[in-house]
């Protein structure tokens, strides 16, 4: 499932990759249960279906760290921690506001 090279720029790949493809896939999933009404965003903070999508999907990049893990594979694992960082600062930048409201 995951590429077997041990190279950063495959790690990086991964790392940007997994999250853009969880995110919109949870946030259609949020949608589908609001349209069915398993579930609906009254009570909760702002943006809470962003906010939630999002953090998941950076945390889904945990799967992929703990194969290449398996495989001692540590350059890819570098790179897939790169992005991850990134899409962490990116998150905090965009919600910040929503998070830490006095």
């Amino acid at each position: 499932m995951f590429p077997d090279r041990d190279t950063l720029p495959t790690g990086l790949i991964v790392g940007i990759l997994v999250p853009l493809i969880t995110f919109p896939l949870l946030y259609l999933l949020f949608l589908g249960f609001e349209n069915l009404e398993f579930m609906s965003d009254q009570g909760f903070r702002p943006m809470f279906k962003e906010r939630t999508s999002a953090i998941v999907a950076i945390a889904a990049n945990s799967f992929p760290m703990n194969v290449y893990q398996k495989r001692r594979a540590t350059d890819t694992m570098r790179g897939i921690v790169l992005p991850t960082f990134a899409f962490i600062a990116v998150w905090l930048y965009f919600f910040w506001d929503t998070i830490f409201v006095a």
